[in-house]
């Protein structure tokens, strides 16, 4: 009689592990498959004058395009060479209007 009860409860333990399953496909996978998708997408559409930022943070302007390599002008005369798939996303920078950007005034 034990050996009967074990027996119907291998189709429950089916059901269970496809839900389980299912449950990880929709709240790991698929977002990751998406994610992974779009950023190919944003790669292969960067084109010279985009702004970007890279995954450590820096911001620049798309200079030059190559298969694998990308130039950015990070500032005036600087470029850092950089692999296309550093690039974490398009951004759009305003130009700095603070005091510390503007040449200083002598007081009279």
């Amino acid at each position: 009689m034990v050996f009967a009860q074990a027996a119907g409860g291998g189709g429950m333990n089916i059901v269970f592990f496809a839900a389980l399953f299912a449950i990880m496909y929709f709240v790991l996978i698929r977002p990751q498959q998406k994610q992974a998708k779009e950023q190919q997408t944003l790669i292969a559409a960067l084109k010279k004058g985009d702004d970007v930022i890279t995954s450590s943070g820096i911001l620049g302007k798309v200079f030059a395009v190559d298969e694998k390599v990308i130039t950015l002008e990070v500032a005036a005369g600087v470029k850092v060479r950089m692999l296309k798939s550093s690039v974490q996303g398009k951004v759009t920078v305003e130009p700095r209007t603070d005091a510390s950007s503007e040449p200083k005034k002598e007081e009279k």
